[in-house]
């Protein structure tokens, strides 16, 4: 094994070799510098073709013969997406990433340049940051000064502009690799010796949480499977950003609960005019997949969560409440119900949304307001 792993490496190196000098090799080409049968050099070719690592430039033409290129073993960007939610003065900012270790490093940098980043999550490969409009200095530099900051974050017309200083690793994502996520209209860059200041274009999306509760029965079904399909089926939507899936248990001593007494919540970003079709494709969907006539949604547009609504998730942890409460409470913080008695719980998973999972999942552990 460890023989056929060192003539791998040979001939990619010597294929890379020739790429980089020509632009292109044949399989004549191979075979000659490697000294070995033209089936020989023919088979490592197919072979790292399968593996990704070469690419055919031009198919055999006449007496021309078929060309290849080595592929940069490089990923040509570890930034799969990026996204922005504005709530009044206030912007989340997802930056989907290939690498937990990638997210985890932006945020920790993130937070200890300080500059307009105020609090960072992550979960997985998700970093999710929020932010305040506005610009602040940052101090960028090696150690122990962080390597990249969010210099400002402003608002123009329907977009999100990040002006973010960087230097070394992240400098080279800001000018090779965010261009190429998904979610991003435009970026500008500006080399000052080291550092790189980097200004990037996102939609102001519309942040919207559902909630979910009671569409399974004693016979079968889960609402958190239906609630994570649910996501998974709106993030194959064009225009429509997949944030993630939370459970929250509610009030436990309520008789008529199938297991736990939980509810599920999904979060997603959409632009502000595709919000009540985003609605009503929420509906039809629980509609259809619900096991239980009185599975119940709530919707909310915008992730901060207002006190007085904070505090109707604790109570209905605490304690059985009423549809007529449920309701009143939805109207006063602007939360759409629609379903039957499942809204309760729904609106108190909107309620709960954004608190970390050793909340979520404890109906013991304090709601903070």
């Amino acid at each position: 094994m460890h023989g056929v792993i060192e003539r791998r490496r040979q001939y990619l190196q010597l294929m890379r070799q020739f790429t980089l000098e020509r632009g292109s090799f044949t399989v004549t080409e191979i075979q000659s510098a490697a000294n070995v049968p033209r089936s020989t050099a023919q088979d490592w070719i197919n072979r790292l073709i399968g593996e990704g690592c070469v690419a055919k430039k031009e198919s055999k033409s006449g007496r021309q013969p078929a060309r290849f290129l080595a592929i940069s073993a490089m990923p040509s960007s570890t930034c799969r997406r990026m996204f922005t939610a504005v709530d009044g003065d206030y912007v989340e900012i997802f930056h989907d990433c290939m690498s937990g270790a990638c997210a985890a490093f932006c945020g920790h940098h993130h937070l200890l340049a300080g500059g307009m980043v105020i609090s960072v999550q992550r979960d997985g490969t998700l970093l999710r940051e929020c932010a305040k409009l506005g610009q602040a200095e940052v101090s960028i530099g090696l150690h122990p000064a962080s390597a990249v900051g969010v210099v400002g974050v402003e608002r123009s017309g329907d977009s999100i502009v990040q002006q973010i200083k960087s230097i070394g690793g992240p400098a080279y994502s800001l000018t090779e690799m965010l261009s190429q996520a998904s979610g991003v209209t435009r970026v500008e860059i500006r080399r000052d010796g080291d550092l790189v200041e980097g200004m990037i274009w996102t939609k102001a999306l519309e942040h919207i949480v559902i909630g979910i509760d009671d569409t399974d029965s004693r016979e079968g079904g889960a609402t958190f499977a239906l609630a994570l399909a649910l996501l998974q089926r709106l993030g194959t939507l064009p225009g429509i950003f997949a944030i993630g899936h939370h459970v929250a248990m509610l009030y436990p001593d309520i008789g008529e609960r199938t297991a736990g007494n939980s509810c599920s919540f999904i979060d997603v970003a959409v632009e502000p005019r595709e919000v009540p079709v985003l609605q009503e494709r929420v509906y039809r969907f629980v509609a259809d997949e619900a096991l239980s006539p009185e599975w119940g949604v709530a919707t909310k547009c915008g992730f901060l969560i207002p006190p007085g609504l904070r505090a109707y998730g604790r109570r209905v942890r605490e304690e059985r409440v009423s549809l007529d409460y449920a309701m009143e409470e939805a109207i006063h913080h602007g939360v759409t119900l629609h379903g039957g008695r499942g809204v309760i719980g729904a609106l108190g998973a909107v309620a709960l949304s954004g608190l970390p999972n050793e909340i979520l999942l404890n109906p013991e552990a304090p709601v903070p307001l």
